[in-house]
């Protein structure tokens, strides 16, 4: 992370934290985690997203190279998504983050609790 300059617009930190802003981009990275996985697939792993959202982000991630599309001839044609290796290198942080949330995530609702209630 840059020291002197903070986060500016083409800061790679601040490209980082933009990658994993979007709740869907680190859900399917970690949907994929155990190897290709076709889209029907992703969206009963994930549950809760609609075909429309889960395009829209395979397509983003793909864009950033996070994520590879195989499409498959045939009838009718298949296609699957997996991590690319540039993919997997986000496993980890995203482990680190969701570990937060399992010891931290109370602590963070009970103080929403107390601030819905204070307004």
């Amino acid at each position: 992370m840059t020291t002197d300059q903070g986060f500016l617009a083409d800061c790679r930190a601040r490209l980082a934290f933009d990658l994993l802003a979007n709740t869907w981009n680190a859900v399917v990275l970690w949907a994929l985690r155990d190897g290709p996985c076709r889209p029907g697939e992703l969206r009963e792993r994930i549950g809760g997203i609609s075909q429309k959202v889960l395009t829209e982000t395979l397509r983003r991630l793909e864009f950033n190279g996070l994520v590879a599309r195989r499409a498959y001839g045939g009838a009718p044609p298949r296609v699957d998504y997996e991590l690319t290796a540039l993919g997997r290198t986000l496993l980890a942080p995203i482990d680190a983050f969701g570990a937060w949330a399992f010891e931290y995530g109370d602590e963070v609702m009970a103080a929403q609790e107390r601030h819905g209630e204070e307004r």
